[in-house]
């Protein structure tokens, strides 16, 4: 069994209880360095190391590291490396630390590196977040505040191990799920693997035909912007997991093009019944998507129609903010023609009535949705 996690042991069995923890990353990118900035806002001692000595000195320099370099007495560890480079990092982690210590990863798969990580020291983990940006650089120490991290324990798994990772991953504000390693990469094939491919199969295939009709991209509205942000994301994590991930990539991809398929025969056909009831069927869906925010059953979800024009999103939120009321949710809906769009915004139900004067003094027209029905 694990030992307290009020204190450590260092040098010859020597428990210690007056220092601040000790965690250690491997992988000092986005989701590396913003792992060490929420550690350290909560306190810890955080010491990290990276394939490229730049990367680790630029974490320490931006204060996503309290040291480079390895650290044997940390409690904790997190492998947030490229997924193809997580069970050696892994097995080196748990060799040279101490028995008290635990580790854990972020890989978006977790099937092949839980089998092969089959110690009861190890915890995998996914944390369901992430950015547009890249690298360390873009890293924030509040990207998990209200995000999903997904662990993924076996019958192997020392409990105590489990819970010193739950606490912690918890105190960073992310919601922890328990669930079998196959089952959370059937899940993430169908809400994040698949919807990444299908966006740059849309893009690549927008690009392929602007090279004979120059203003096609020029005539991107918002709808095509909106299902293709996602490919603007870093390549170089997707072929790892699109290898290790195949068989639940594969089979959802099957499904999808069924699916397309199914809709290619309606407009054939033209089925108008059959395409109105497969839109309002996923409009009723996409309406229901769960919200990040913690407790959505004290939320409010108002929707804000707007002007596509800059400053309009600094305005509306400046607006809000002068009334203190916080946002703890936003998402940008574009029209799929026009220059217009929808700003949906969680707030707490407590603030609707001021934010919805506010926004009503400001000529805005917003309405009001329950987050939990």
């Amino acid at each position: 069994m694990l030992g307290p996690v009020v204190g450590r042991v260092v040098g010859r069995g020597r428990y210690v209880t007056d220092l601040p923890r000790r965690a250690a990353i491997i992988g000092t990118g986005l989701i590396g360095g913003s792992i060490g900035l929420a550690l350290r806002r909560e306190g810890w001692h955080v010491s990290g190391i990276d394939r490229d000595p730049a990367r680790s000195a630029r974490a320490l320099q931006l204060g996503a590291l309290d040291a480079v370099g390895r650290d044997p007495d940390a409690e904790v560890t997190f492998v947030a490396t490229p997924a193809g480079a997580v069970v050696e990092a892994a097995l080196e982690a748990l060799a040279h630390g101490s028995q008290h210590s635990v580790v854990t990863d972020v890989a978006g798969v977790k099937t092949p590196i839980v089998a092969a990580l089959d110690h009861p020291r190890f915890v995998g983990g996914h944390p369901m977040a992430g950015s547009e940006q890249e690298g360390v650089d873009g890293a924030d120490g509040r990207l998990f505040e209200g995000a999903t991290w997904v662990l993924t324990p076996t019958d192997n798994t020392d409990p105590a191990a489990y819970s010193r990772v739950l606490g912690v991953v918890s105190s960073l504000g992310a919601d922890a799920v328990a669930m079998p390693a196959a089952r959370h990469d059937g899940m993430v094939a169908m809400v994040s693997h698949v919807p990444h491919l299908t966006a740059a199969a849309l893009m690549t295939l927008a690009a392929d035909a602007a090279t004979e009709q120059a203003a096609l991209l020029r005539l991107a509205a918002g709808g095509f912007r909106d299902m293709t942000r996602i490919a603007a994301g870093h390549p170089g994590i997707w072929p790892d997991l699109c290898m290790d991930n195949r068989l639940a990539i594969t089979e959802t991809l099957d499904r999808l093009m069924d699916a397309v398929g199914s809709l290619r025969t309606m407009v054939t056909e033209g089925d108008r019944a059959g395409i109105l009831a497969v839109l309002e069927r996923a409009r009723e869906a996409r309406l229901n998507l769960p919200s990040r925010v913690l407790h959505p059953e004290e939320m409010i979800e108002i929707r804000v129609p707007v002007p596509d024009r800059p400053g309009v999103l600094a305005e509306v939120t400046t607006v809000l903010g002068e009334d203190n009321v916080n946002i703890y949710d936003l998402e940008i809906a574009h029209s799929a023609e026009g220059p217009r769009g929808v700003l949906v915004l969680a707030v707490d139900a407590t603030d609707a009535t001021a934010a919805i004067s506010a926004l009503t003094g400001r000529g805005y027209h917003p309405t009001l949705r329950p987050l939990a029905t």
